[in-house]
């Protein structure tokens, strides 16, 4: 049985897990599931079209679920989803998706820090960090392991590869390629976020040759398609050096400090 507080506004047709507990002055309207486990603090707004794993906490003033802040939306179902073990904190806002069919995704893991922005059709990995009042646009799609700092933007349709860190206040509509530090005005490469690849095991030589194929990238004169052919010429392989290459090859937004 879950502990639903009698001054919380919970429709009856939402479907709600088992040891949940859901606080005074929640709002949770029809279509909605949320699994077991979780702890929903007060004044939590969750919309139609959310579904939500087990064991998430979601603190004062939240809102999920809420329409997306797009142009093209006109009304259409579709969905947020969320994985498990989450956190996310006070007024934090996160769109669901604007067609039917399509979703705005958030993985396991993560820690959404207070008044953090999630938009429509972004797509979150695992184990993220978003900084105090982080923004994401629309249609965004970020790697496990990223961290944001405080007052990032991201703007719509960029990406951020796994293990990258966006420093503190910076703006970027351009793709951050994985395992790397962002930052700057505009942002640029500020070498390799060498803490979070320990935290994934990442060896000390496969951190040299990372750091390798980056000095080719960024340091070196010549397009981003010679980069990766030097890269893959050059640089030993192994799974994160492939992650780069197919990153950056992937790439239609082009790569942040190249032109």
């Amino acid at each position: 049985m879950s502990e639903i507080s009698p001054r919380a506004e919970v429709s009856p047709k939402a479907k709600i897990g088992n040891n949940c507990k859901i606080f005074p002055f929640v709002y949770i309207e029809d279509d909605v599931v949320i699994g077991d486990n979780c702890i929903i603090f007060p004044f939590v707004s969750i919309l139609n079209g959310t579904r939500m794993g087990g064991h998430n906490k979601v603190h004062q003033g939240a809102v999920l679920g809420a329409l997306p802040q797009d142009f093209g939306f006109r009304g259409e179902k579709s969905e947020l989803i969320i994985g498990n073990s989450n956190i996310i904190r006070e007024h934090v806002v996160i769109n669901r998706a604007t067609h039917t069919g399509c979703q705005t995704v958030i993985g396991n893991d993560n820690f959404l820090m207070e008044g953090a922005h999630i938009s429509h059709d972004t797509k979150v990995a695992n184990q993220c960090v978003f900084g105090y009042g982080t923004k994401i646009a629309g249609d965004c799609h970020i790697g496990s392991g990223v961290i944001y700092s405080s007052s990032v933007i991201q703007n719509a349709g960029t990406r951020v590869g796994d293990g990258a860190m966006i420093q503190a206040g910076s703006t970027f509509s351009k793709d951050v390629p994985p395992y790397i530090i962002a930052g700057g005005t505009p942002v640029v490469y500020g070498g390799v976020n060498t803490s979070m690849c320990r935290v994934y095991g990442i060896s000390e030589k496969v951190l040299k040759h990372i750091a390798n194929a980056y000095r080719l990238v960024f340091h070196g004169q010549t397009s981003l398609f010679d980069a990766v052919m030097q890269i893959k010429e050059q640089v030993p392989d192994s799974d994160e050096i492939r992650a780069i290459t197919s990153f950056i090859e992937q790439s239609q937004k082009g790569i942040i400090g190249k032109m």
